[in-house]
């Protein structure tokens, strides 16, 4: 049986600053992800009329 995959979008919303917190589930979804071939594109966090990615920010690779 083949499984497909398809590459996924994190969102959340609140303070747009990333938290410590933030930042280490990212970097864990996106190595969980790499074991079992799904690819994490990126964590965007929306809040204050503003927006944060964590990959332009260099925390995904």
């Amino acid at each position: 049986m083949e499984i497909t995959s398809k590459p996924y979008l994190l969102l959340s919303s609140g303070n747009p600053q990333p938290s410590p917190e933030d930042i280490e589930v990212t970097q864990r979804l996106q190595e969980a992800g790499l074991i079992i071939g799904i690819e994490l594109v990126d964590h965007i966090i929306i809040g204050n009329h503003n927006y944060v990615s964590l990959k332009e920010k260099g925390y995904l690779t």
